[in-house]
């Protein structure tokens, strides 16, 4: 979700679906919102036609529930222009002006960020990652507090993305990790690749990107340590600018191995991980259970089921791999 900045008070509105919206004025949103209509405030970090699509499908879950957008909610759209720093106080602000029904967040910073500034609105987080320790939930089964939602980070994941590595370039000694280390969801899955990457005798080198402009200057850096195939984190920054990696991994022809199929989309060779459309759809349901009343204490993380394999055929074809028959044969999406 990148972008230029807004003003601090600017928001978009959207009414009846998920596509572009209108930017309204502080001096409209008022006159603009029923006194039914519930407010859910959704704040993000960063904006991409990437980060639209899990919007998409947010709003959708709430279509299949029932829900009117135009006549009984009011979705308020924050863009922070991807500033870490000041995130949080900017979220913190927000929340005092517009007190909603709901915090919606669309990763585990943005539920930081929500969690920091109240401890009563209910915060739905639709892709949250290490939230205990974090102190977001007691427990997975009874989270307490006002924090619930779906935990996408599955224990084991990252491990089985290092075996497709070496599965679809055979020959790999050295794996370079695309990390992200200011996104908490990061931290759970480094030392889970290391560990992998060691009990199969493979060298794991990193490189950092906590800004988009960072991109292609950390893919270059491990290009520049000659890694055989780079493995992407799983984190908001790099799932939304998803194409970028892909352009920069392509044009210095390294394979990658991801964890969600938006990257594979986007020119990735393979991914092996949650379907985050389904967790952003799913999430809906856990608004309606708090706008129905229900504490978000009390409603159970959830953990997805499904894990899709993608792979793209065309980027093999460019970098000159063949992808072996028993994994193709294990593909739930191939993308030609």
């Amino acid at each position: 979700m990148a972008g230029g900045s807004m003003r601090r008070r600017d928001f978009i509105t959207i009414l009846g679906g998920a596509a572009a919206a209108p930017v309204i004025r502080p001096s409209l949103v008022g006159a603009a919102t029923s006194a039914k209509r519930r407010i859910i405030y959704i704040p993000y970090l960063f904006r991409s036609e990437t980060g639209k699509t899990f919007t998409d499908a947010f709003v959708q879950g709430l279509q299949d529930l029932g829900y009117d957008l135009g006549r009984d909610l009011d979705l308020r759209f924050r863009n922070a222009g991807g500033d870490w720093d000041r995130y949080p106080a900017l979220v913190k602000e927000e929340i005092v002006q517009l007190k909603p029904d709901v915090f919606y967040a669309f990763a585990t910073v943005d539920a930081v960020a929500a969690r920091k500034a109240t401890s009563t609105i209910p915060i739905v987080c639709a892709a949250l990652a290490d939230a205990v320790r974090l102190g977001l939930i007691a427990s997975d089964a009874r989270p307490g507090g006002n924090v619930t939602g779906i935990a996408p980070y599955v224990a084991g994941l990252p491990a089985k993305q290092i075996e497709l590595a070496r599965e679809m370039v055979p020959g790999a000694s050295t794996v370079g990790l695309l990390a992200n280390s200011k996104d908490p969801k990061a931290r759970p899955q480094v030392p889970e690749l290391e560990a992998a990457g060691r009990a199969i005798g493979l060298k794991i080198v990193a490189a950092d990107v906590n800004r988009p402009e960072d991109i292609e200057a950390a893919i270059r850096e491990l290009a520049n340590k000659r890694v055989d195939v780079m493995v992407v984190l799983e984190t908001t920054l790099l799932v939304t600018f998803s194409p970028e990696i892909g352009t920069a991994a392509l044009a210095m022809r390294l394979p990658t191995v991801c964890g969600y199929r938006e990257h594979v989309v986007a020119g990735a060779l393979i991914g092996y991980g949650v379907d985050l459309r389904w967790c952003y759809r799913r999430s809906a349901y856990f608004v309606d259970k708090i706008l129905r009343g229900a504490a978000p204490g009390d409603l159970p993380i959830e953990l997805p089921t499904h894990f899709p394999l993608s792979i793209n055929l065309k980027t093999a074809k460019e970098l000159g791999l063949t992808v072996p028959p028993s994994v193709l044969s294990r593909a739930d999406e191939v993308i030609e």
